[in-house]
């Protein structure tokens, strides 16, 4: 696992693609990115997956959270409270431990790689897109 430094210095986008080609994360433009974001990029490792694009300031935003790949399509990761579940559109699969420390990892070096900010919560483990527990729903 990668340590992270307090105060990261934030990369120029081309900056952070070099600094990710160099750390061997698969950079590629993203699939449907000229839908949605031009000059948006996928990058992957460890099985997992986020898509970046150049903010207007020039730093590198993340698009798309990272998520595990699955069928090609980054998986959200949704925390019903008993359990935790990797979901995209077609498919839905139980979260294993693997799966939350790739996602981990991937994450904190993904990070550090483009100069984002790595917060204290986050730092600690995996935490979720969606929260979704059953025992609260329809309390007000």
């Amino acid at each position: 696992m990668a340590l992270l430094a307090k105060n990261s210095k934030q990369l120029s986008f081309n900056d952070a693609l070099s600094v990710l080609g160099s750390q061997k994360f698969d950079v590629a433009p993203a699939q449907d990115g000229a839908k949605r974001t031009p000059n948006a990029f996928q990058v992957r490792k460890y099985g997992c997956a986020a898509e970046i694009a150049a903010a207007p300031n020039g730093t590198t935003e993340i698009l798309a959270r990272p998520g595990v790949l699955l069928n090609g399509e980054i998986a959200r990761l949704l925390d019903r409270g008993y359990q935790k579940f990797f979901k995209t559109a077609k498919l839905e699969i139980p979260a294993t431990a693997d799966h939350l420390r790739s996602l981990h990892e991937f994450t904190e070096e993904l990070k550090l790689a483009i100069g984002g900010i790595n917060l204290y919560n986050e730092s600690l483990g995996t935490t979720s897109d969606v929260y979704n527990y059953d025992r609260v729903k329809g309390r007000k």
